[in-house]
Parts: structure tokens; C-alpha cells; sequence
């Protein structure tokens, strides 16, 4: 069959997921008056001033290459009244906040705008642009005469040169400048490793209940609306952190999916109970090397500690009763190849999807790695398909050719030498672009599309090859490398999704992994008999 049928099909797990999604945001988008509220640093006398910022990033410390404020300022990064309308464009955790500013404040709440930075997922960031940001925020607090609360949008999982807990570091740095009584609220990504100083200096821990994560706006709409019932005396909300020796465990961790479904219908049950106000579980992102790493449950009411301990608990147990519950098996590059061949009614009604799993920008690697390449190159010519690899210098090499020249060039194997080899490939020059990962530049040999390019490419959205030209339904094969958005971002194309496992710095085997600085004993590294 050459042709392919435009409709979708879908299995029982897309079916679970578009249900999971109806109705997902609770919080209303901030309207016009929202964003006047956010607007200007000059509150009138019966208004209470609320200063917000984001600054996010998710490390792997195991890669070799920083992050810059390059990547930052390739993603977001703007200050004070720049900041509201680039929320409100994406539509994301601040644009949440603000919607808490305008339904639970209606006009007693001043937001003022520090600092949106955000980067794609990488290594270590580079010390002296986290203090540039640290800085900025310390001296706009100190600045301010009057700070009643504090919101922070933090992924929790950030790293930095030098140090451990960088997050950590920000709030109890920002504590100590507005005192013991000011509330501060931060809203966490799912992975987030929370820590010891994180909740002793913040007032409000709320995470996504989500993953693949879609209730961003939701999450930050929540932590707001308590911060701001906190600074109007409306609630005394008093928080447990349950800190677990637990690193890894719960199958594929999606909350739609056994086993993780019931732990997050659990919390939505919790959250309806009085005087609960929110309840997060944080199964943390693995490839951080640091020595407060592991899973953690946090549990928020309305001034009863004891209830609060106990949904902490209640968390903690469920987490690590599914502990043994296996990742999905995965394939070498050549098996998947092999797989997707067989697959001709799913190659013909839409695309097989791989995903490179230990090569995740997403996860904070460099993703050049070259090991689906050199399969589809060597097994898989005669099929369509869309790889890419991020390397600078070959994608410069290549950008002095015209469209339509033949080129011979070496690709990958530069920055990461400890898992990655460089793959001598050939084809022609099928196009050149400018893009917001630098020079881009697709090779074609037969059917293999490789597509160079300066800056990591996750190619979370069938859109990341829509914009180069390229056609998702056309080809047999498209290889991502992130590890859930495209499990939705893809449905109405993906009709086969197969983990490719291959040696590389997001492998998902905490055995592989090359720890240091961990706590120890912690699942399943050690044999332990509790998550206490």
C-alpha cells in the first residue's frame, strides 16, 4: 500500500489520554485585566505586592557540555514588564499565576515581574549567568519596599557549576532577604528534586500532577491562588516534605498508565477532603548527581500538620509499593529498524515513532548522538525517515554547500566521547535554513533525511519537521529525542512507538549511570526495606 489514509486510529492508550486532557485546566486564562494587573511596580495603598519569577532548567549532570545564557536566550529570557506579555503568549506557568492574580486576588494583588529564563534541558548551567539571574532577583526584591509574597517558577531540577541544590540556594537566599513571615509559594516540575533547604525556606511546594506534563498553566495557578489566600490571611497552610530513598521505580511513571494512575487519582481524592489545600509527589528526575536525590511527597493544609503528615505518608507508601513494577522493554537501533519494516499497515496508515531514549535533550543530553543513524543508514536506506544530530561543526561544514551538492562529512562523536562515535555519512544537500537551533541543514541519502543542526533538537512537536519542510505522514520513520511529550504531541501520526535503547547519558537504567555524589543506601541501587 502506497498511499496513506488520513484519519487516526487509536489505541486504547490515546483513547485514556484524550479523556485524562478534557477538562485539564480549571484555572481561567488571564484576560486583559489579568495582565493590566501585572503591569507597572507601583501598588495602590490597599493592595498587597506579589513579585514573580521563572527561571528553569532541568540538568544532566552527567553531560559534558554547559549551559549558557545562549540557550537561554534561544528559548526565553526577559525582564521586568517584558516578562507579562511573553507569559501570556505561552500560556504556561506564569500566564497561571496570573490568572490566580486576577480570579483569587480581583484587585488586591500587585504582581511585579522580575525575570522569565528558561532553557531546554542540558548540562550544568554555567555559574556566573546563575548568579546574573540570582542577582536580579535579589536586588528586585530588595528594591521593592514592600513584599508581601514571593511566586517562584522553578523546574526542580536545575544544576550549576559548582555547587549542589542551586534551587535550594535561590529560595533560602531569597528568604533571607524578606524574613521569616513573607510567604514564598514555588510551583515544581514533576521531576523535581525537592530538598531539605527547599522546604524549610518555602512556604507552598506544588508540583504537576501530570506526566507527559500538560497542566503547567493549572499547576501555577494553584500555587498562586494559595500564595495569594496566604498574603490576604485566608489560609494558614503548613507543609510535610516526605523525603524517600527511592531513585527509581513505577514502570513507564505516566499518570494516566498503571501503576501511576492510582497514586494521582489518590491525590485528586485527597485534594477534595477539607482543609487539604494541594498535594504533590515528585518522582524525581534520575540523572542529577547530587547527595539529596530521590523521590519526594509533600502535602499542603489549612493549618493541621498531623493531616498533612499523614497524605504525605499515604503518598509515600503507594510509591513504593509499585517500586518493582519494570520499564517497558526497549530495542537496539537494528531491532527497531527490523520492527518498523514488519510494521508496513502502520507505516501506511502514519509513521512508527523512536524515540532515542539515551539521547534526550529533553533530559539534558547533547543529542548528537549517532547510533540511530548509522542503523537506518546501514538497514534501513529504502525506508522514509527523519533523524537528527546536533553538531556545530559539521552543520557549518555542511552550510558552505549548495542544495544539490553530494558531501561526504563525519557527524557526532565531539561532544560526548564517553558514549557517543563519530558516523561518516553521505547524501545530498536537500535544504538549508536559519532556525532557532542555529544553522540547520538536511543530508539526504535514499530514504534517510539527516537533519544537522547547531543546537539540540528534541523534536517534541510534529511541527519541528513541519517546519523544515518535511512531511510526518510521508515518512516511515521519524526518531525523537524526548522522552514523553511525543507520546501525545504525535498521536494523530504515531501508529507504533518504539523505545530504542542505545549506550548514552538519559539511559533510563539507574545501573548504567555513573553516580558520585547520591545518598546511600536508596532502591534499587541497594536492597532496603523502607522508603524511610
Amino acid at each position: 500500500m502506497t498511499q496513506k489514509y488520513y484519519y487516526i486510529r487509536l489505541n486504547l492508550t490515546n483513547v485514556l489520554f484524550l479523556l485524562t486532557i478534557l477538562g485539564l485546566y480549571s484555572c481561567s486564562k488571564p484576560d486583559t485585566a489579568g495582565r493590566n494587573a501585572a503591569s507597572g511596580h507601583e501598588a495602590s495603598g490597599d493592595q498587597k505586592v506579589i513579585m514573580y519569577a521563572e527561571f528553569m532548567h532541568e540538568v544532566n549532570s552527567f553531560s559534558p557540555v554547559i549551559t549558557t545564557e545562549v540557550n537561554f536566550k534561544a528559548d526565553h529570557l526577559f525582564y521586568d514588564d517584558q516578562v507579562p506579555a511573553s507569559a501570556t503568549e505561552e500560556d504556561k506557568q506564569l500566564a497561571g499565576f496570573l490568572s490566580a492574580v486576577e480570579k483569587t486576588g480581583r484587585g488586591r494583588i500587585k504582581a511585579i515581574p522580575i525575570v522569565q529564563a528558561k532553557s531546554m534541558s542540558g548540562g550544568p548551567v554555567d555559574s556566573l549567568f546563575y548568579q546574573k539571574i540570582k542577582n536580579t532577583m535579589l536586588e528586585a526584591v530588595r528594591s521593592q519596599p514592600v513584599v508581601d509574597g514571593i511566586y517562584l517558577s522553578l523546574h526542580g531540577a536545575m544544576g550549576v557549576q559548582g555547587m549542589f541544590d542551586p534551587e535550594g540556594d535561590l529560595i533560602m537566599t531569597l528568604r533571607e532577604a524578606v524574613g521569616p513571615d513573607v510567604p514564598i509559594a514555588v510551583s515544581f516540575d514533576l521531576h523535581a528534586n525537592v530538598t531539605r533547604r527547599r522546604a524549610e525556606n518555602a512556604d507552598i511546594i506544588v508540583g504537576y500532577h501530570t506526566n507527559p506534563h500538560r497542566d503547567h498553566f493549572k499547576t501555577a495557578c494553584k500555587a498562586g491562588d494559595l500564595l495569594i489566600r496566604t498574603v490576604l490571611g485566608e489560609i494558614q497552610p503548613v507543609m510535610v516534605v516526605n523525603k524517600m530513598k527511592l531513585l527509581k521505580g513505577g514502570g513507564m511513571n505516566v499518570d494516566f498508565l498503571s501503576p501511576f494512575r492510582k497514586i494521582f487519582s489518590s491525590m485528586k481524592k485527597m485534594e477534595k477532603q477539607p482543609d487539604v489545600l494541594s498535594v504533590s509527589f515528585f518522582p524525581v528526575h534520575i540523572w542529577i548527581d547530587e547527595p539529596e536525590l530521590g523521590y519526594s511527597t509533600v502535602a499542603i493544609t489549612n493549618g493541621k500538620k498531623d493531616l498533612a503528615q499523614e497524605l504525605a505518608d499515604s503518598i509515600s507508601d503507594m510509591a513504593w509499593a509499585v517500586r518493582d513494577v519494570p520499564q517497558p522493554a526497549g530495542n537496539s537501533p537494528e531491532e527497531a529498524v527490523a520492527i518498523a519494516r514488519d510494521k508496513k499497515i502502520a507505516r501506511a496508515l502514519g509513521t512508527v515513532v523512536f524515540c532515542d531514549v539515551a539521547d534526550a535533550p529533553s533530559a539534558g543530553t547533547p543529542g548528537e548522538s549517532t547510533w540511530i543513524l548509522k542503523a537506518l543508514t546501514e538497514k534501513g536506506s529504502d525506508l522514509t525517515s527523519y533523524v537528527s544530530v546536533r553538531d556545530a561543526v559539521a552543520a557549518g561544514e555542511a552550510w558552505q554547500y549548495n542544495t544539490g551538492d553530494d558531501i561526504t562529512i563525519s557527524v557526532g562523536g565531539k561532544l560526548d566521547s564517553v558514549y557517543d562515535k563519530p558516523f561518516v555519512f553521505t547524501g545530498v544537500v536537500a535544504s538549508k535554513q536559519e532556525t532557532s537551533y542555529g544553522k540547520t541543514v538536511i543530508l539526504k541519502k535514499d530514504g534517510v533525511h539527516l537533519i544537522l543542526s547547531e543546537l539540540p533538537m528534541a523534536l517534541k512537536e510534529p511541527s519541528d519537521f513541519r517546519d523544515l519542510g518535511l512531511s510526518v505522514w510521508k515518512a516511515d520513520i521519524v526518531a525523537v529525542k524526548n522522552l514523553f511529550p511525543f507520546r501525545y504531541n504525535y498521536l494523530l501520526y504515531n501508529r507504533k512507538t518504539i523505545n530504542v535503547m542505545s549506550p548514552g547519558f538519559s539511559s533510563i537504567d539507574p545501573f548504567a549511570l555513573k553516580y558520585v555524589n547520591i545518598p546511600r543506601p536508596i532502591y534499587p541501587l541497594d536492597k532496603i526495606e523502607s522508603w524511610r
